[in-house]
């Protein structure tokens, strides 16, 4: 009979050979690895963002990596895309609406659960900013149209003209049929969500976007709504969303990811489980593109779409690189 040590030994083997089998199916089946291993490996300080942001998280990492803060880090991540006249989707360069106009969506949260936000705001470059001065300098969480540009000029931003030559030939060109369909892993747009975890372990995130473009003016998507396009609770974590923001708002995604962790789920299979959610309420989930990602309070991270395509850029003290997320179709 055997004694109690070769019990042990033979058990520890058991484990190391299962793991690394795991560890080998996961590599050899990328498609399966948000799934199967949702973090292989834990740091802190760690951001991560919507899409292959890698700029945008490499900005957002020089402020982790000096003890800054996680809320200083998601807003210098994302004013990078928002400055950036060659990304149609954010900020300066943003394409337009139907009537030519670039109008922007922002939101910024922070650890002790304030947040601000801004809707259809014009002719500011850099409305992440602008969404923090809302949250700490006003009682108020959101602010929209000439409210927002009126507040957002009285605090010191400049007013410019935003839609860029490239921009302005874009929507000339479709106006020649005005046709309005939204695209798979396009949606005419492609927002960024950002999550930071910082070494005091406190999570913050943001979100902006220039929204759909070519849409109805006055249209708002799912991105500067806290809840929707961007949820952080410190207590347990944070999850941001991006695609078809109508989709998302339903069911008010982000908060919905941050509740499943809450429930003890691994962030990818929070991700998951809300896209099955919205894959369950809507009949037409072949035309649109829904994505998430989530980050929790031990630095565990991971994403899901309903549709092939979607990523998420991860930056941390092990690594930085930009991650196909799996999907339910």
């Amino acid at each position: 009979m055997p004694d109690r040590r070769d019990f042990i030994k033979k058990s520890a083997m058991s484990t190391t050979i299962l793991g690394s089998s795991l560890i080998l199916e996961a590599c050899a089946n990328p498609g399966s690895k948000e799934q199967a291993l949702s973090t292989p490996e834990v740091s802190k300080p760690v951001v991560i963002a919507t899409w292959n942001n890698i700029k945008a998280n490499d900005a957002a990492w020089s402020v982790l990596e000096n003890n800054g803060a996680a809320l200083d880090a998601v807003e210098a991540g994302v004013k990078i895309p928002e400055g950036d006249p060659e990304d149609r989707s954010v900020g300066y360069g943003g394409r337009p609406d139907r009537d030519g106009k670039v109008t922007l969506d922002a939101c910024i949260m922070n650890p002790e659960g304030d947040c601000g936000s801004v809707v259809f705001l014009e002719h500011i470059k850099h409305p992440i900013s602008v969404a923090r001065k809302v949250m700490e300098d006003t009682p108020h969480v959101m602010l929209a149209g000439e409210g927002a540009l009126k507040f957002a000029l009285e605090s010191g931003f400049t007013k410019e003209n935003l839609l860029t030559e490239a921009s302005e030939k874009a929507w000339q060109e479709w106006l020649k049929t005005a046709d309005y369909k939204p695209v798979i892993n396009i949606e005419n747009h492609d927002t960024i969500g950002m999550l930071a975890l910082d070494d005091a372990g406190d999570i913050a995130g943001a979100c902006t976007t220039s929204g759909a473009a070519y849409k109805m003016r006055g249209r708002v998507g799912d991105s500067p709504i806290i809840g929707a396009g961007l949820y952080v609770d410190n207590e347990v974590g944070g999850a941001a969303a991006t695609g078809l923001g109508e989709k998302v708002i339903k069911v008010v995604g982000s908060y919905l990811v941050v509740e499943l962790m809450r429930q003890g789920n691994a962030p990818a299979d929070a991700c998951r489980m809300a896209v099955e959610r919205i894959k369950n309420k809507n009949p037409d989930y072949r035309d649109f593109q829904i994505g998430f990602v989530a980050l929790n309070k031990k630095g565990e991270y991971g994403g899901f779409s309903l549709h092939k395509g979607f990523g998420y850029a991860l930056h941390n003290s092990l690594e930085k690189k930009y991650f196909e997320a799996a999907s339910l179709l």
